[in-house]
């Protein structure tokens, strides 16, 4: 079994696009409102603080009033957002990258949505708070049998959406072996 990634744009409705735009936002508030505590834990107590104390700060900032916003988008792509942040602890920790960056705006941005978060249906994506589903503009297709386990929406700097869909490819596409010979002079 092999895992692979296709990539295909897409150019959304108007409803959908206010709501991957503000799924967009709230990801990158979280990432950057969860590296800032991390970062401030350390600097004032030199303490670690790791993924299961950063989803109960997700939690808790869930409840207040001023971020009640939050649980208008998917759960599932801000829990993702947690989990790239640790993820760029891990290779921080370990020395294959430098301290975790905030996410700017200007960027475009992008949300991860795992198998929860979406529904494939009739060779379709239905995103979690989305009614229609998301129209692909499909260049090539998936593999037979392949069904998406993580879907990621990315938005460029330059306002062009994309999604990626990762698919665990079960095909057999080994070459057999040959037991002609050539010479070449």
């Amino acid at each position: 079994m092999v895992e692979k990634a296709y990539k295909f744009r897409f150019y959304p409705t108007p409803e959908q696009e206010n709501l991957l735009r503000r799924t967009l936002g709230c990801v990158r508030l979280i990432y950057n409102k969860a590296l800032a505590a991390r970062t401030q834990a350390w600097y004032e107590h030199q303490e670690r603080v790791g993924y299961k104390q950063t989803s109960a700060m997700l939690t808790h900032w869930k409840k207040q009033e001023d971020l009640d916003f939050l649980t208008e988008v998917s759960s599932v792509a801000l829990q993702q957002g947690l989990r790239h942040l640790q993820t760029a602890f891990t290779n921080f920790f370990s020395g294959r990258a430098k301290y975790p960056n905030f996410k700017k705006k200007r960027n475009g941005g992008s949300a991860e949505f795992t198998k929860s978060a979406f529904k494939w249906k009739d060779g379709q994506v239905y995103l979690a708070k989305c009614s229609e589903p998301l129209p692909i503009r499909w260049s090539r297709q998936l593999p037979q049998n392949c069904v998406p386990t993580t879907i990621t929406v990315k938005l460029d700097p330059s306002s062009r959406w994309s999604v990626s869909l990762r698919v665990n490819d079960t095909r057999d596409l080994k070459l057999k072996p040959v037991q002609k010979q050539i010479g070449i002079d």
